[in-house]
């Protein structure tokens, strides 16, 4: 179990108060996980700037300094409750490679008992970059491998390419790790280049805003797929406490920006075509 932020924008902007002073920030969630953080943020190089800590992000004065530094168009963030991978540095989310940054918040089920098999499907030069023993990051190496065979993963990358890798890495993992009548798999994951961002939603909850108000901190009307956003925020709770308005993803939906900020959604059985 983790939680996990993401913030897309067209132009920069502060993300302090949904980490730190919201009334759900994510800093009052690291109460509960308190396994490590991390934030990636984008800035004029390709490659996000990033920090990490293996302790809780309530009490670490790294993750409060970083917080209010970070002023940029594309934010990923994470806190995190260890459930595979002891709770270390190399453990802690966003995952990197390149342009590349990956959260999630989930657990593969019976992860060890599945573990070589969930590995052979990376692609093999990929798999010598993983550096920890999580669940998650061998996730994002699907992800990786699955991208990488529509296309250079370090070029410009069509959204609905990005989507579907994540939705195929969805149903590989799944056809390995579900059995019936058991608790599936939870995979919310969430991944940019900076530009594009894509989350998924899987047996956690997941929620979105553009960043318009509402008394109530929610809203029953979605946000339409074609929309032309400003901002788009991404949280696996709502963070209530300026009033922001948020929508909750369906369970097994897609939902994503392109480097234009228009919104996209799909069902994942619209996208999950493995090959």
């Amino acid at each position: 179990m983790c939680r996990l932020f993401g913030f897309r924008s067209s132009v920069p902007a502060a993300v302090h108060p949904a980490l730190v002073t919201e009334k759900n920030s994510l800093v009052i969630q690291s109460r509960e996980h308190k396994d490590g953080w991390g934030i990636a943020a984008y800035g004029v190089e390709q490659r996000p700037l990033t920090a990490h800590g293996v302790g809780p992000a309530h009490s670490d004065p790294d993750f409060h300094r970083v917080s209010s530094l970070v002023s940029s168009h594309t934010v990923v963030a994470h806190v995190r409750q260890a459930s595979v991978g002891a709770v270390e540095l190399r453990n802690s989310h966003p995952f990197l490679l390149g342009r590349w940054s990956f959260v999630h918040n989930g657990t593969l089920k019976d992860f060890e008992r599945h573990r070589s098999s969930v590995e052979a499907l990376i692609r093999p030069d990929l798999r010598t970059n993983i550096r920890g023993t999580t669940d998650s990051e061998r996730c994002f190496h699907i992800f990786l491998t699955r991208l990488s065979a529509r296309g250079n993963v370090d070029d410009s990358v069509r959204l609905e390419d990005v989507a579907s890798a994540l939705a195929e890495t969805m149903g590989l993992v799944a056809a390995l790790t579900d059995e019936p009548g058991k608790d599936r798999s939870a995979m919310n994951f969430l991944v940019t280049n900076g530009e594009v961002m894509v989350a998924t939603r899987r047996h956690r909850t997941l929620y979105i805003s553009d960043g318009r108000r509402s008394s109530t901190c929610t809203t029953s009307a979605p946000i339409r797929h074609g929309t032309q956003l400003n901002q788009l925020l991404i949280a696996s709770e709502v963070l209530c406490g300026n009033q922001t308005a948020w929508n909750e993803v369906s369970e097994e939906e897609v939902i994503g920006v392109d480097g234009k900020l228009v919104l996209h959604r799909w069902r994942l059985s619209d996208l999950a075509v493995v090959g």
